[in-house]
């Protein structure tokens, strides 16, 4: 990100660093992102799901019909049912984000090992 006082990346952001991890002019990584971005929403559109292994799953929620109220009138209306699509983070990202490596996620047992049991010594 070009600013530091901001906390999202920006499309523009995206762009800058396609832009120079891949030593391209700026106008062709915006044509790189666009292109993935158009590709994701028109698979949603399509009723797709999109999942890209190691980062997330664009999935939907099916949100039933319900009744609600006008706020400016107050009146009850029908909310007919409708599909929302939502985010649903990859192994990888998740343990990216935690600060774990996906590899000592996976070689750490669940539960503690208690050391081997020592036998009594021999009194004689």
């Amino acid at each position: 990100m070009a600013e530091s006082s901001r906390s999202a990346m920006t499309k523009a952001d995206l762009i800058s660093v396609v832009a120079r991890r891949l030593d391209i002019t700026q106008v062709q990584a915006g044509i790189i992102v666009e292109a993935a971005l158009r590709s994701i929403v028109s698979a949603l559109q399509g009723g797709q799901e999109v999942e890209i292994r190691g980062f997330g799953s664009f999935r939907f929620r099916n949100r039933a019909p319900r009744k609600g109220r006008n706020p400016k009138t107050g009146e009850r209306v029908d909310v007919p049912p409708k599909k929302i699509p939502y985010f649903k983070m990859g192994k990888e990202l998740k343990s990216l984000l935690n600060a774990e490596r996906p590899a000592e996620a996976a070689e750490t047992p669940a539960t503690p090992v208690a050391p081997p049991a020592v036998p009594p010594e021999d009194p004689q």
